[in-house]
């Protein structure tokens, strides 16, 4: 994207339509979806609030609305992607996860959308007036309108890639499923949209997910079939340090020469989106060669989506290590976007110009070192607690007297 355009997508998002109250009046829209769709988990199981997600009138550059990628390739400001999912309706409308009786029309443009490799234009009619319904989340990205749908007609024919159309007719396993596709180019993204609406996986498992259980899923899901192959690589040869930040997270990810282990620390400062008191608040999720049997209560879908870029980089390199990852959100990260913010704050860090030592003390310092002079934050007592790093000095002690 040049900088004309990226202008131009940031002057009409700061202008926004849906502030005409003409438009949030109107019952019948005729709209783009990026291709989004939004399944909510609020509701008692088995039922979920299935919604499509547009913009108020139809729009050539809808597919912005829905492009963390892009927001962070182009560095969006928090006020930019807020801006612009505001201007997204959610219409909605309630099924159940597998027996669609009564709203079957309605789960079917939904899958559609969903599956669609570019940008769908629809009309849409609404039983009801707007309302504003923004959301704070950890993992899901807000939105700014919601209405209940009333009837919805996709207007164009929807293009479908052809190795998708094949994963979703095959008697497969979801996860194979999702792999073959991230094979084949398909993001993280993209699979998590079609891994919602249930058009993967074997035909009597097939149903759908809510957005914040395919997210993590996605994730969870490439890293695994990431870390099988990873485990067969040869240590890396230096330890290695990376940092960098976006929208106010700052990341430390320290790799040390050994087999693979991973361990996130999530410092929460005061005035961040998830910390409004004035102390510290941490959480922390570790795993070990073998992997994790529990799901990372603590850190959530963060866990998974810093892992899942880290992976990548050991896979690219073909060396595996043990990872330990400081995430700092300062109070610069004032709105909470969503775990994609995580996932791309890593791979800036990633993609910036790493340290390199040749010991695990030189590491250690050019850490603190680094934290200190960027960030301002001791992260010593961090470190102290720190079961990758007790694990790492205890092998070395055992293969010491061996």
């Amino acid at each position: 994207m040049d900088k004309d355009i990226k202008f131009e997508l940031v002057k009409k998002i700061s202008n926004p339509r849906f502030r005409n109250k003409e438009i949030l009046n109107s019952s019948k829209l005729d709209s783009t979806s990026p291709p989004s769709v939004f399944i909510g988990s609020g509701l008692s199981y088995p039922n979920v609030n299935v919604g499509i997600l547009s913009p108020l009138e139809r729009d050539s550059d809808a597919w912005i609305y829905d492009s963390a990628k892009t927001w962070s390739k182009e560095n969006f400001s928090i006020n930019d992607v807020v801006k612009l999912r505001e201007g997204l309706l959610n219409s909605r409308f309630t099924s159940q996860l597998k027996n669609f009786k009564g709203n079957s029309k309605f789960v079917e443009v939904a899958k559609e959308i969903a599956i669609a490799a570019k940008p769908v234009d629809l009309e849409i009619e609404l039983k009801n007036k707007m309302a504003f319904g923004r959301k704070v989340d950890r993992v899901l990205t807000p939105h700014g309108l919601k209405a209940p749908l009333k009837k919805a007609t996709i207007t164009m024919n929807v293009k479908v890639n052809q190795k998708l159309d094949k994963m979703m007719n095959d008697e497969i396993k979801s996860n194979y499923g999702i792999n073959y596709l991230y094979k084949n180019n398909f993001d993280e993204y993209s699979l998590a949209k079609i891994l919602s609406v249930g058009v993967l996986g074997m035909k009597k498992d097939k149903k759908l997910v809510p957005t914040r259980w395919s997210i993590t899923a996605t994730d969870d899901t490439i890293g695994k079939n990431l870390l099988e192959k990873i485990r067969t690589y040869k240590w890396i040869e230096n330890y290695e340090l990376f940092f960098g930040d976006f929208m106010g997270n700052e990341y430390l990810i320290m790799l040390f020469p050994n087999v693979f282990s991973y361990e996130l620390f999530e410092l929460y400062l005061p005035g961040s989106s998830w910390n409004p008191g004035k102390e510290i608040k941490a959480s922390t999720d570790y795993e070990t060669f073998s992997g994790r049997k529990n799901y990372a209560k603590n850190c959530a879908g963060g866990y998974y989506a810093s892992r899942l870029p880290i992976l990548e980089y050991l896979n690219s390199i073909k060396r595996q290590a043990s990872v330990l990852v400081i995430r700092l959100e300062t109070a610069s990260y004032w709105a909470s976007l969503g775990v994609w913010v995580v996932r791309e704050s890593v791979r800036k860090a990633l993609n910036n110009r790493k340290l390199n030592f040749l010991e695990e003390g030189e590491l250690i310092e050019g850490c603190k070192k680094v934290s200190m002079i960027k960030y301002g934050y001791d992260v010593n007592k961090i470190l102290k607690k720190s079961k990758l790093l007790l694990g790492l000095r205890e092998q070395s002690k055992l293969s010491e007297w061996f």
